[in-house]
C-alpha cells in the first residue's frame, strides 16, 4: 500500500529529524503510520555491526515493527539535549530512559544519530546507543 506524503512544507531538517525521534515511543507501541511518513522510500539505514545497510521504507518499518513485537521495555521517553543542522543533515543528541519489563529497573542513556533530510524525509540515517550501558544499568 502507497504511503502518503507528510505535510512537511516549510520544514527544515532538524524539525523532521525531531519528529522521527519523538515519534520513538509510538513505535515501540505499535503506531508506526504517522512515523513512517517522515521516512523517504529510499532510504538507507546505516544499522552497522553484523546488521549493515539496510535499504527502503519496508526495511524500516519491518525494523520498527520488530522493535515493537519484541520490546522488553516501557514507559520509554526522551529529551533531545542538543541539535545541529548543516545543510540536508541534522545531528541530536539526546537522553533515552526507559524501564525494562521483566525486571521494572530503569535505564538512562545518551543516544546520538544523524539524519540526510530530502524532500521533508528522511532519506540517510545513522545511531550511535551505548547498549553495553543499559545493559550494566538493568543487571543483564
Amino acid at each position: 500500500m502507497p504511503q502518503e506524503a507528510a505535510d512537511t512544507t516549510g520544514l527544515g531538517p532538524g524539525e523532521i529529524h525531531r519528529r522521527s525521534v519523538e515519534s520513538y515511543a509510538q513505535v515501540l507501541e505499535g503506531r508506526l503510520e504517522d512515523a513512517l511518513k517522515l521516512i523517504d522510500p529510499e532510504v538507507v539505514d546505516h544499522r552497522g555491526g553484523t546488521q549493515g545497510d539496510h535499504r527502503g521504507r519496508d526495511a524500516w518499518r519491518q525494523k520498527w515493527e520488530s522493535m515493537s513485537a519484541d520490546s522488553a521495555y516501557h514507559d520509554v521517553s526522551l529529551t533531545i539535549e542538543q541539535n545541529v543542522v548543516s545543510g540536508d543533515t541534522s545531528v541530536n543528541r539526546y537522553t533515552l530512559r526507559g524501564t525494562h519489563t521483566d525486571s521494572g529497573r530503569r535505564y538512562e542513556v545518551l543516544v546520538m544519530d544523524m539524519v540526510r533530510v530530502r524532500n521533508g524525509r528522511i532519506f540517510e540515517h545513522w545511531v550511535l546507543r551505548d547498549e553495553d550501558a543499559i545493559r550494566h544499568q538493568l543487571g543483564l
